[in-house]
């Protein structure tokens, strides 16, 4: 399906987001611009945004070991200390420190021969985040952008693609995160920020003004801006009323950031650590309307120093996130319409470097994912007896995003275009989705 250009042009597509944006993400209004509406929503996607398909992103920034999670190679000089468990698919086993997921391998799906190219963080994230590596003129969209844009409600006061990160550094991933997340889409469908110390920020009444007083203020404020609008016939009076609407609603669904407001006894399940909270938030914000939710940490995974000690920390608290977010949006027949995929940019080298440490390894690693129309008890793809090499059906960036947005009822293959500038598609060169992923 192709589709040009047609944004309508009015002022509303940028000033409503530019307040709604407020406390989110610094640069993504930079190059936001002219670029809303290169996709038109078809068909398919009115039927999944009727279904209300949605995603959850755990973000494992700084590369997870393969060999400590979904690929281990218990018995050779890479295995590492941890060995291997079975699990409830016959004869699948994953590590050792995953024992929670063992139990809930029929209803995950792990690809073991995901292969790319970018070897550095930066790199690896934007290729990862985005679907493919950049191509000028135009910045491709992260994900959860395409997915808020694709099957998000702007209508809606719950923020449809939220970030929880309550890291403010991050090496790689901070200046990553600096840059413009929504791409040709617009900064409309950037994320909100929450998480640590950012928030929603001046959501409370002054108390010096009574509660009929605010409300008498607010019908005059609407009351002229309204009559100025109809009298000018302003768009930009009219993008400001929306903009006022659109602030009002985000202050309305802000207790739903309160982690102190979800039962203590999920609290605990889920685990102490900033992750895992987030984690069960990203749960709670997706049950009541959001669209896309990106779990991260900063860049805890880039293990180049005592990767053991590291993993064996980090590795149990990912395997209890995975469990406790599976089963509950299972116990809550949301399992069916979301998705949750557990990855970092690329896996760890087989071998440990002087520093006990795992080296970036971008050929030959696994990922996660679960619900949202992906087929459940799948192990696809192999690696070598080594995990050197992939030795059987090769996962890269394009086919494993022809497979996410086919899950959620997306077409992969949508293009757009400008007079006199490149076609692009949403992925390039029609690769295919993997179909043995797919429900």
């Amino acid at each position: 399906m192709k589709h040009t250009h047609k944004t309508c042009g009015s002022p509303e597509h940028l000033l409503h987001r530019r307040l709604f944006l407020q406390g989110t993400m610094a640069a993504s209004a930079a190059s936001v611009a002219s670029f809303n509406g290169l996709f038109s929503v078809p068909a398919l996607a009115d039927e999944t945004k009727r279904r209300g398909k949605k995603c959850i992103l755990l973000w494992l920034c700084g590369a997870p070991s393969q060999f400590e999670t979904w690929d281990p190679k218990p018995g050779t000089p890479f295995s590492g200390p941890f060995g291997a468990i079975p699990t409830n698919l016959p004869g699948v086993q994953i590590s050792s420190l995953m024992p929670k997921c063992a139990g809930i391998m029929d209803k995950l799906a792990v690809i073991r021969s995901m292969s790319t190219e970018p070897g550095e963080h930066f790199q690896g994230i934007d290729v990862l985040t985005r679907g493919d590596k950049p191509r000028q003129p135009f910045v491709r969209p992260i994900l959860g952008s395409v997915v808020a844009e694709q099957l998000g409600h702007l209508d809606s006061p719950v923020p449809q693609f939220i970030l929880l990160d309550p890291c403010p550094e991050g090496n790689e991933f901070k200046g990553f995160k600096a840059g413009n997340w929504a791409g040709w889409l617009g900064a409309q469908y950037g994320p909100v920020r929450a998480g640590g110390e950012y928030s929603i920020p001046n959501l409370n009444k002054l108390d010096t003004i009574s509660d009929i007083d605010h409300q008498d203020r607010e019908a005059l404020r609407s009351f002229f801006s309204k009559k100025y609008e109809n009298d000018r016939r302003s768009q930009a009076a009219g993008s400001l009323n929306a903009a006022f609407d659109r602030v009002k609603g985000l202050m309305s669904c802000a207790p739903l950031f309160d982690l102190n407001s979800l039962p203590e006894a999920d609290r605990q399940r889920y685990g102490a650590g900033a992750f895992a909270q987030h984690a069960l938030q990203a749960r709670h914000l997706i049950e009541n309307g959001s669209t896309f939710v990106m779990v991260a940490n900063g860049m805890p995974w880039d293990n180049h120093v005592f990767q053991h000690e590291m993993h064996q920390m980090l590795v149990p608290e990912l395997d209890n996130v995975l469990y406790q977010l599976v089963t509950d949006l299972e116990d809550r027949g949301m399992l069916e319409d979301t998705l949750v995929i557990a990855m970092g940019e690329f896996g760890r080298s087989p071998w440990l470097n002087a520093a006990r440490g795992r080296d970036h390894y971008p050929k030959a690693w696994s990922l996660a994912m679960a619900g949202g129309g992906i087929r459940g008890g799948v192990v696809h793809g192999a690696t070598d007896p080594l995990g050197h090499e992939v030795a059987e059906d090769a996962v890269d960036n394009r086919q494993l995003f022809a497979t996410i947005f086919a899950a959620l009822g997306i077409d992969p293959h949508e293009e757009y275009d400008l007079p006199d500038l490149p076609t692009f598609s949403r992925v390039e060169d029609g690769v295919a989705p993997i179909e043995q992923l797919l429900v």
